[in-house]
């Protein structure tokens, strides 16, 4: 096998498995906040139960998102070393504010988890819809370097080198919002049907238990 062609299916293997948990992780903490507020504003139980649950899925999807993310970046460098050599001066800047919003998320997921009974209602629910927040806004600026890939911007290629780099332009270049806000929808629609289905299929399984005759 060639090294292109390796090097290719071991970054479209990782971008397969990261990409399941990074869109997961960028809506569950949306319905996380819902059901915590629905509890906040009923006082049901059944809220509260959910909100807990839901919170531990969570805080698994973030740290498997966190670590498949970081083998991505390191394959980046190591990859596609002549690649970044060229295109990291000028696609920088989204990274490096991804990288502020994972850390942003990572406080305030443990925030969350750990402020039940510890910190003021109010303010414990900000930290939950602070995660979702954090989460979207990264997975944006993650877009928007891929979306600079597909429409070049922010620099002049003169003589085999990038000059005048402004990244800015670079960032938001022409495809970077179609393509954030086409990522960000698929991402709300696919967890949001998924988290149905297994409500469903949850509670389908409840009604067949209690139907069932005693032994």
């Amino acid at each position: 096998m060639e090294d292109l062609l390796s090097a290719r299916l071991q970054m479209a293997v990782s971008l397969g498995f990261h990409i399941i948990f990074a869109c997961i992780g960028m809506v569950m903490p949306f319905l996380m906040a819902f059901s915590h507020w629905k509890w906040l504003r009923t006082g049901r139980p059944v809220y509260l139960d959910l909100t807990k649950a839901w919170s531990k899925g969570v805080a698994i999807f973030f740290a498997t998102g966190a670590v498949s993310g970081t083998v991505l970046s390191f394959e980046l460098g190591l990859l596609w070393p002549e690649f970044m050599r060229h295109a990291g001066p000028v696609i920088g800047m989204p990274f490096s504010w991804e990288g502020t919003a994972f850390f942003l998320e990572a406080i305030a997921i443990g925030l969350y988890l750990y402020g039940w009974n510890r910190i003021n209602r109010g303010v414990h629910w900000v930290t939950g819809v602070f995660v979702g927040i954090s989460g979207v806004a990264s997975g944006i600026f993650v877009v928007a370097a891929n979306a600079w890939m597909n429409s070049p911007a922010g620099f002049d290629w003169v003589d085999g080198k990038a000059i005048n780099i402004d990244p800015v332009a670079a960032m938001f270049n022409d495809a970077w919002f179609s393509q954030a806000l086409h990522m960000t929808l698929a991402a709300f629609i696919s967890t949001c049907f998924a988290v149905a289905a297994f409500m469903r299929c949850s509670c389908s399984a409840s009604v067949i238990i209690l139907c069932m005759p005693a032994p």
